[in-house]
């Protein structure tokens, strides 16, 4: 049985508390539920949707570990496999939904008072996709809510309509709980990247200083293991790598994620230029 060789490269001597940042896109988030839908709903300006993007886009940012990605053709990549999911330019693609969506309000008359509390509940499916797969790597849901109360005494006070707000902070509550698990998810596996050019004695992968990368990097190479197929589940199985050489960041370049590359040197043995497609870099 013929087997296709490839290459990995990992990190010899970055610093411990190094982190090479991750790049996530976050692609179809959708509201599931019936709530706001009347009868021109437009599902692409969907504004619950578009909280719950926003939220957890700033909870991503907000931990340091991330660069996100915007993509306007994920639902065709993540439909798609092999090279499709290639191009997308990332690590991970996070898909979510709102799966649950309801407030209510509840009142108080005593004798010389009154109270009115508002409250509202959100449900967050999260699925987290392996760009380089398209297999499901974490999936899992949780509930946020969210309550005001408003008070009147001797008829001074006053009288609260809806606090829009309480479905940000219902939503943003659910996806709280599920943030530190993507984190984990995407920081235990290995970062990667890709070679993009090689000749003798240097090359140019993809990634630079907005990922953490920076000059005197230093990376071993690996040769990527064959894959095998599981006949129970017909997914395929990357065994692991085997050393074969190393190589350096001599200079990082280009003006965004999407473009940057940096520029090293390698030692090791030899690189087929011709299937560059079969080599790619990791941190670990």
């Amino acid at each position: 049985m013929a087997v296709s060789a490839f290459l990995a490269v990992v990190p010899l001597s970055a610093d411990e508390g190094k982190t090479i940042k991750r790049k996530v896109a976050i692609g179809r988030f959708s509201n599931e539920t019936q709530y706001g839908k009347g009868l021109f709903y437009d599902k692409e300006n969907d504004p619950m949707r578009k909280q719950a993007m926003d939220i957890l886009s700033a909870k991503l940012a907000a931990s340091g570990k991330f660069i996100l990605l915007e993509r306007d053709d994920l639902d065709i990549i993540v439909k798609e496999a092999g090279d499709a999911m290639n191009k997308l330019n990332a690590d991970y693609i996070i898909l979510g939904s709102i799966t649950e969506f309801g407030r209510k309000t509840e009142g108080q008359v005593k004798l010389f008072s009154s109270s009115k509390t508002q409250t509202v509940e959100a449900g967050v499916s999260i699925r987290l996709v392996d760009a380089s797969t398209g297999l499901i790597i974490y999936s899992d849901e949780a509930k946020g809510f969210a309550e005001t109360t408003s008070k009147t005494a001797l008829g001074v006070g006053g009288v609260a309509g809806y606090d829009a707000t309480l479905s940000d902070k219902a939503i943003s509550a659910a996806l709280s709980q599920l943030v530190e698990n993507i984190i984990n998810k995407c920081m235990d596996k290995p970062w990667r990247a890709y070679i993009l050019s090689f000749d003798e004695g240097s090359c140019i992968i993809s990634g630079g200083a907005s990922q953490g990368l920076s000059p005197d990097d230093r990376f071993k190479v690996y040769r990527k293991g064959k894959k095998v197929k599981n006949p129970q589940t017909g997914i395929e199985i990357e065994l692991p790598g085997t050393e074969i050489g190393s190589v350096t960041v001599l200079q990082t370049t280009g003006d965004t994620p999407e473009t940057e590359i940096s520029i090293c040197s390698y030692a090791g043995e030899s690189i087929n230029a011709d299937e560059l497609s079969n080599y790619y870099i990791s941190d670990k």
